[in-house]
């Protein structure tokens, strides 16, 4: 009886020691999970879906005014007059310059006194002529003296055109002396001085003569965005029912920031396009226009072009979700059990404050907007949805 009441004391101890192991471990999980929830943080998540992103891709131009006329001499001299200064506006047919024209005026002299001379050979060679009519009309003198006379009127009578052209390729060379502006416009640089001797067979013309009032913008496209553009307009073509091949391509308006960084108030169109990609920088070259009324734009300028390509159903990410090490990006997705996961991404481009991304996530991923330096792999977060 004895043992039997001390196997069942054993008993009960053994089985109070198990109950109280059974419930400190209880405890202790219950105390460890409440540890990790209590450090657990709260952030902002963003669920990654598709959608509709503008980008907009930057191009460096070059500004030249709609009319650049090189100002060149026709007849070499000494430069005598310069009529106006650089960078100031002249309207067409304003004189610009003069050279020197005592020498074509003493040429235009000699070919008026031999004009003056045909002339007066020509009076003649018809005065023998008139006067050898009767003569032979009453058996006088032969025929061949009248046919002789004729001839000599002939010669005389070309002669007289031929000294008549003359002088007007000397009055012509003449008015060349006084250069004049061919469009209104801007004067550029004019690198000659008054006594320089001038002529058509300079290197450098006297000056460059700028109509501003519209101004080209040439710049150059890669061939990826020009492929945009190309499909685009096949697939609009496609949808119209269009099947000309040739009409030009439609690019949104253009916006150009100045080298100031301000933007320009006008809008530019884009009207030309090469014909073909440069082999060497596989590139191909555009060009766009904008009005200039005001005359801020000036020839020899630069600036950067804007313009807007729409993406259809991308995968977009605000920036500030990212982190960048070295020439890597990346991201933090929270799993099922809203463990934080760090990830790589790949990004294709921006529109406004957000990345394009073209592979490491998918719609529906969940991705930590912020806290990012308080967080490692594997870091639990109470997800607060944006």
């Amino acid at each position: 009886m004895n043992l039997s009441l001390k196997l069942k004391h054993i008993a009960c101890s053994v089985l109070t020691i198990i109950t109280a192991t059974a419930l400190t471990c209880c405890s202790t999980g219950e105390s460890k999970e409440k540890e990790n929830n209590s450090k657990a943080l709260a952030l902002p998540v963003y669920t990654v879906d598709t959608s509709d992103a503008v980008t907009v891709k930057d191009y460096l131009g070059t500004i030249e005014g709609k009319v650049n006329v090189e100002i060149r001499p026709q007849v070499e001299g000494i430069l005598q007059e310069i009529y106006v200064d650089e960078g100031s506006f002249v309207q067409k047919g304003q004189k610009l310059f003069k050279i020197d024209p005592s020498a074509y005026q003493e040429t235009l002299n000699n070919m008026v006194a031999t004009q003056n001379v045909a002339k007066a050979k020509l009076e003649n060679a018809k005065l023998e002529v008139e006067r050898l009519k009767p003569l032979v009309e009453n058996d006088v003198i032969s025929e061949v003296r009248l046919q002789a006379a004729r001839s000599d009127y002939d010669v005389a009578k070309a002669s007289l055109d031929q000294a008549t052209a003359a002088v007007r390729g000397a009055t012509i060379n003449k008015e060349f002396t006084v250069i004049t502006a061919p469009v209104s416009g801007y004067i550029g640089r004019i690198p000659k001085r008054i006594g320089n001797l001038v002529g058509k067979g300079d290197n450098d013309p006297l000056t460059v003569l700028s109509d501003v009032q519209e101004v080209y913008v040439y710049f150059s496209m890669n061939e990826s965005d020009f492929l945009y553009f190309t499909k685009l307009k096949a697939k609009e073509d496609s949808i119209a029912g269009t099947t000309q091949r040739h009409n030009q391509l439609r690019f949104p308006e253009a916006t150009l920031i100045l080298a100031d960084g301000e933007e320009y108030e006008q809008k530019g169109r884009v009207d030309a396009v090469n014909g073909q990609v440069d082999r060497t920088t596989g590139a191909i070259s555009l060009r766009a226009s904008f009005p200039n009324e005001d005359n801020i734009l000036r020839s020899g300028s630069t600036g950067t072009l804007k313009i807007s390509e729409v993406k259809k159903g991308v995968i977009q990410i605000p920036q500030i979700a990212t982190s960048e090490l070295q020439d890597k990006t990346f991201v933090y997705v929270l799993n099922r059990n809203n463990k934080a996961e760090r990830r790589t991404i790949t990004i294709k481009g921006k529109s406004k404050d957000k990345y394009i991304v073209s592979a490491g996530l998918q719609v529906g991923d969940r991705v930590l907007l912020s806290g990012l330096d308080k967080i490692t792999d594997g870091s639990s977060v109470i997800p607060i949805q944006q």
